[in-house]
């Protein structure tokens, strides 16, 4: 089995490195800065464990792997934004046999958010989800820290849109060998949606840094109760706050690193601020806050706060504004502005 890397960032580099590092065949996808500098010094993977850099094969692109093979497996390890163009420029490459990618490759989303396996669905006949939860940092090209032990990461992963089947199976059992737990679920969805409640915390988070202020948590405690309510009326199942926690509970422990590394020793922050940081000029905000925003306008449920988020973070990474930059008391105000203008639903 070959794990094809689409996006080497964060989740995708420690998952590859890790990968690598256990024997496995792995192959990075990265753009730009990253790629260069993955060809150029290969991949700094920094753990509790320490530093090691792997050097597995490295393309920008599908063409320069040329055929594909049968027990390739391609995991989708972009920003959700950037899903539609990946699944595009994969579906259909040739796979040695006669087949395509879309007919007869897996392919794992294993992205925050709850859309890319609906997109990848349109395309592949065989779609995975996965359920990220891997603490990692990425801001300086070709390195990644993932603080996670004695795990680097959970992911559960199965079937889309439900189910489990051998192919998940393996898949899970190389990722364990690489130190990455991935309970093998027939409900991958509803762990997705129970880490989308989670992740609406990246905006806040982005926009003000490290929640740590109780003005900024209660803006997050709206951001979820919205979200919460939303997903009621949709007759949506999601894992509550403490499944997940009892998931992790003594397999996933942020633990320090050695000083210097990327993101090691210094302020770490999620998804959202990574971008900001990179100043990519795009977030994956959309497909979170934004998430909600659309369900509630599907089931008449208002989403203030998120919808307030989401535009706030989109001004953001546009204007290239610093991550965490926003005063509290700004985003507060801003907040109870949206909220006391929000119209009553029509009955």
């Amino acid at each position: 089995m070959r794990y094809i890397i689409i996006g080497a960032g964060a989740v995708g580099g420690s998952v590859g490195g890790r990968l690598a590092e256990a024997g496995h065949d792995v192959v990075l996808v990265a753009r730009g800065a990253h790629l260069r500098a993955l060809r150029e010094r290969g991949l700094t993977l920094t753990t509790p464990d320490g530093t090691r850099t792997h050097r597995p094969p490295v393309v920008s692109e599908p063409a320069e792997l040329g055929t594909l093979r049968p027990d390739d497996v391609l995991v989708l390890a972009v920003k959700t934004q950037d899903s539609e163009a990946a699944l595009g420029a994969w579906s259909t490459r040739p796979v040695a046999g006669g087949t395509t990618a879309a007919e007869s490759l897996p392919v794992v989303c294993a992205q925050n958010g709850v859309d890319s396996e609906r997109m990848a669905l349109r395309r592949f006949a065989r779609v995975y989800g996965m359920c990220v939860w891997l603490p990692a940092t990425y801001v300086e090209p070709g390195t990644v820290a993932a603080a996670g032990a004695p795990y680097t990461g959970i992911l559960h992963i199965g079937r889309y849109p439900s189910g489990t089947d051998a192919t998940a199976r393996r898949v899970a059992a190389g990722l364990q060998d690489a130190k990455l737990l991935a309970p093998v679920v027939g409900d991958v969805m509803r762990w997705k949606y129970g880490k989308l409640l989670a992740n609406l915390a990246n905006a806040v988070e982005a926009l003000t840094g490290p929640l740590v202020e109780e003005a900024a948590l209660a803006v997050n405690r709206r951001a979820r109760a919205e979200g919460e309510a939303v997903l009621a009326a949709a007759g949506i199942a999601a894992v509550g706050e403490r499944e997940h926690v009892a998931a992790r509970a003594g397999r996933l422990v942020l633990e320090p690193m050695e000083s210097g590394a990327n993101g090691a020793g210094g302020p770490r922050g999620g998804s959202t601020w990574q971008s900001l940081t990179r100043g990519t000029g795009t977030v994956e905000v959309d497909y979170l806050n934004g998430e909600i925003a659309l369900l509630g306008r599907e089931h008449g449920v208002p989403t203030p706060v998120n919808d307030a988020l989401q535009r706030l973070v989109n001004t953001f990474a546009q204007e290239r504004r610093a991550a965490g930059s926003m005063p509290v008391a700004e985003l507060v105000a801003h907040v109870e502005r949206v909220r006391g203008a929000e119209p009553r639903p029509v009955t």
